[in-house]
């Protein structure tokens, strides 16, 4: 059979078209996206797609759906038919936070999705500007004790992972600090850099490039070990506070996907994730490629939700 020639595209379509057979031809497979293209979400949809499309001998398109933090592809994604098929890839902002903080997302995170594959992870960075005499999270967290009245952590939203993740830094370490929420990455960092705030908590990709450049400084990550981009920055556990937490993104299937089908993009994923070249695309954008079964995603998704969402009640937010 001659090889199909793949389609990367962004599609511009109103929701209702999830529910359109006609839209799209039935060999088409859609990677929805709920965020605009460039992000590292957009990122990775395109990475996988690309990869996708190669595998199964198909087209493959990736979709932005964007509106509502990612929700507006979640609700489509609830209600698509099993064909033409599609796939949503997913972070905790849509499948975690925004369950727990909105009264009606128009979806339900457990039952209306078939979790296929994790595909990448990515962990948090504890920054300060390098205008502030501060070398080690230590000395970070005892001055923020000191001055309670400027104990302000910046974050890029309000509601966003790393707001949360402050949250859950502040009451390991003992600080009561308050989390500032930004319009965006790009405002903290200039508010970082220039003083304005104190601290910030943002992933780490987004903070290593202002790192690198000597602009800012990353005291710890998050994760369980060093990061291979920053091996002379410590884990939060080797600073001294006992904690660990990371972001992900993940491919969902909607629950009219037959499962059959759904084991067979599953074990696609798997196979495209432990290809040197993937792995080389997702370094190149300072993200950690995953190799994870449907039963080992069902079983992270479960333990992730656990830890968040004390977190994400206690605090009280809503949007």
């Amino acid at each position: 059979m001659q090889r199909r020639h793949f389609l990367a595209s962004s599609v511009a379509t109103s929701a209702a078209a999830f529910a359109a057979p006609h839209v799209f031809a039935q060999d088409v497979l859609r990677v929805v996206v709920g965020y605009p293209p460039g992000g590292s979400s957009d990122r990775v949809a395109r990475i996988l797609a690309d990869k996708l499309g190669a595998a199964l001998n198909t087209s493959v398109i990736v979709d932005n759906r964007v509106g509502a933090g990612g929700r507006v592809a979640a609700q489509g994604l609830r209600n698509a038919p099993a064909n033409p098929p599609v796939l949503m890839l997913a972070n905790p902002a849509v499948m975690v936070v925004s369950p727990l903080v909105v009264d009606d997302p128009g979806y339900d995170a457990n039952k209306d999705f078939v979790p296929v594959s994790e595909v990448n992870s990515y962990v948090f960075g504890v920054a300060v500007s390098t205008a502030v005499p501060v070398q080690e999270l230590s000395h970070m967290l005892a001055w923020l004790r000191a001055n309670p009245k400027s104990a302000n952590i910046g974050v890029p939203a309000t509601g966003s992972l790393p707001h949360f993740f402050a949250l859950m830094l502040g009451k390991k370490a003992g600080v009561t600090a308050e989390a500032i929420g930004y319009k965006g990455s790009g405002p903290l960092i200039t508010d970082l850099i220039g003083g304005q705030v104190p601290v910030a908590v943002d992933t780490l990709d987004v903070l290593l490039p202002q790192h690198e450049a000597g602009k800012l400084r990353i005291l710890a990550v998050s994760g369980e070990q060093r990061h291979p981009a920053t091996p002379k920055v410590p884990t939060l556990k080797e600073a001294g506070v006992n904690l660990s937490a990371e972001g992900w993104n993940t491919v969902f299937a909607p629950k009219s996907m037959p499962p059959e089908q759904v084991q067979k993009y599953a074990e696609a994923i798997q196979k495209i994730m432990r290809d040197p070249d993937t792995v080389k695309l997702f370094r190149g954008s300072n993200l950690d490629p995953v190799v994870s079964s449907a039963a080992q995603t069902r079983e992270r998704l479960a333990a992730y939700r656990k830890q968040w969402e004390p977190v994400i009640r206690e605090s009280g937010y809503r949007p």
